[in-house]
């Protein structure tokens, strides 16, 4: 006989997990017991939910499993939302376990009590609630299955606190693993006569269930058919970005050519990725619901395919199957007439690289084209979501797979506790987190977490004493009139070292590379605070020169 929380955490160990991040909640204290005992799984305490949930997140992105996170219920569920978001949207595989009041106390409205599913139902795959000790292994394997099925997402489950101390005698059931699905052989011959007549194709990849060896088979498939490829938002590392045949990142920012190209193509063949408003800059490149591109869709869900584009092949299959099929298409008897298109695009590519001054003593461009040229090949490289991200998408080469940890949901504090995640899942590579001085401080606490398991991560702020995404665009459409954008912040190096992390400020660029190459050495977390100007805000215009350009501009009466 075991408990319910001993059952749940041999589950947990049965489907493969290593890493549990929580909160502690007296509402799972029998699981928590269970954790005692030395295992293989590792348990992280973290300093607020929504750190933990992004830590699971960031977690299932390295692996391809799900990252698990434990917190209690009501508030502590509450909190957790902001990682169950991000990966909702970004399709990775996570569990969120969540202890609840007794069912005896079910719907008397008692302390804390919760309702999971209307909470959690639009954001994840699948809510369960168990009921019973016995049905622990079932609910496990189950949420294991579906988090990873198709396209990978959150599962959450709530456990009643007696259900955890109640003891049963059960077999325990692990997940084998996701069907892989695969192109039939009626697919790949429309795709290898589209091939054949195309005059501007163009590949587009992105999405979860990506691998090295899906990046290496793919680049070998480009390079033999002269083949542009470009990557969807913050999913810059599934093609290596120094390879011939990589033109570009398809986010925001996207640069000219390659957006021109995304609307000319007239074969868009779309690689794992779910095309979205980003991606199409607005759903102006690609036609919502028919494109006119010829569109060929290979996706893991056979959902996703068809559900906001008109697909001329939809294709339910995993990217690995997809590009085997096409690796064993026989090259054409010449490269068709697409090749001086890729090669403009590359170029186009690198010219991009090329920093562009702004305003300033510290130029953060010159920072990121830094980061790029020292860090060595396998880095991960994390942040969150604000203006000072541009940067980072335009100069920053990502070179291996799994390397980018960034959330298309544009949620601001994921830097750090990926960066967390990432060291515990790769505690050999190096690892930096870019955050903004706004973005920073809504995780700032899990800085505590990183000094308490000696994880020596680098973290550079970029502070620019604004919000500066909003600020850009509040000064388009209402220039001059700041209201709610402008930040007081603290010293982030002497706050780093209140934690008992190192901490630097960087007043001058000149001064950035001895410091990194210091803080890469370290054995504790190091923070470097970029000092920015503010008129810095993007890597194309100033502040003054986006309110200057509204201001001219005429403008009906309010």
């Amino acid at each position: 006989m075991r408990t319910g929380g001993k059952i749940l955490v041999d589950q947990l160990v049965a489907n493969g997990c290593r890493t549990l991040f929580t909160i502690p909640g007296e509402s799972f204290l029998p699981a928590l017991d269970a954790l005692f005992d030395d295992g293989p799984i590792r348990t992280i305490v973290c300093r607020q939910e929504g750190g933990a949930a992004m830590m699971a997140e960031a977690m299932g992105k390295l692996t391809g499993g799900p990252g698990v996170a434990f917190v209690t219920r009501a508030a502590g569920a509450a909190n957790a939302v902001s990682g169950v978001y991000v990966a909702h949207h970004d399709a990775t595989p996570m569990l969120l376990l969540v202890g609840l009041s007794s069912r005896a106390k079910e719907d008397r409205g008692t302390f804390q009590e919760i309702d999971l599913k209307p909470i959690f139902g639009a954001m994840t795959k699948w809510v369960g609630i168990v009921r019973s000790a016995e049905r622990i292994p079932e609910y496990v394997a189950r949420a294991y299955q579906t988090a990873m099925a198709g396209r990978p997402g959150p599962v959450v489950l709530g456990f009643p606190e007696d259900v955890l101390h109640e003891p049963a005698k059960v077999a325990d059931a692990a997940f084998n693993g996701p069907a892989s699905p695969a192109p039939s052989g009626a697919d790949m011959a429309f795709v290898k006569g589209q091939l054949a007549t195309s005059k501007r194709p163009l590949v587009l990849i992105g999405g979860g269930n990506w691998s090295q060896h899906a990046s290496d088979r793919l680049a070998s498939v480009a390079k033999r058919f002269d083949l542009p490829v470009a990557t969807a938002f913050r999913r810059q590392d599934h093609f290596d970005n120094r390879h011939q045949n990589y033109v570009g990142h398809a986010g925001l920012g996207m640069g000219a050519k390659l957006a021109t190209a995304v609307r000319r193509a007239d074969l868009l063949l779309v690689v794992g990725e779910a095309p979205g408003d980003v991606t199409t800059e607005g759903y102006s490149l690609v036609e919502v619901p028919r494109p006119k591109q010829v569109l060929v869709h290979a996706h893991p869900s056979a959902d996703e395919p068809g559900r906001l584009y008109r697909t001329d092949l939809p294709i339910a299959a995993a990217p690995l199957p997809f590009i085997k099929a096409l690796a064993r298409f026989a090259k054409p008897n010449a490269i068709p007439t697409w090749a001086h298109a890729r090669q403009d695009l590359r170029r186009a590519y690198e010219r991009s690289l090329k920093p562009v001054a702004t305003p300033g003593s510290v130029k953060l461009e010159a920072i990121i084209a830094a980061l790029s040229a020292e860090l060595p090949e396998d880095a991960i490289v994390t942040n969150g979501a604000g203006n000072y991200t541009a940067f980072l998408h335009r100069y920053y080469q990502w070179k291996s797979y799994p390397s980018q940890l960034a959330p298309t949901s544009g949620s601001m504090g994921y830097g750090l506790p990926a960066a967390i995640a990432a060291k515990l899942a790769y505690p050999e590579r190096t690892v930096v987190a870019l955050a903004g001085d706004g973005c920073m401080l809504m995780t700032v606490q899990e800085l505590a977490t990183a000094v308490q398991y000696g994880l020596p991560i680098v973290i550079i702020v970029a502070n620019n004493a604004m919000y500066g995404t909003i600020r850009m665009r509040q000064e388009r459409l209402y220039p001059g009139r700041v209201v709610a954008t402008s930040l007081v912040n603290p010293d982030f190096a002497a706050l780093a070292r209140s934690f008992g992390a190192a901490g630097v400020t960087i007043t001058r660029t000149e001064d950035f590379l001895p410091v990194l190459r210091r803080a890469l050495t370290v054995p504790l977390p190091t923070v470097i605070e970029l000092r920015l100007d503010p008129e810095a805000i993007s890597p194309r215009q100033t502040l003054s020169e986006i309110r200057q350009t509204e201001r001219a501009k005429p403008r009906k009466r309010r």
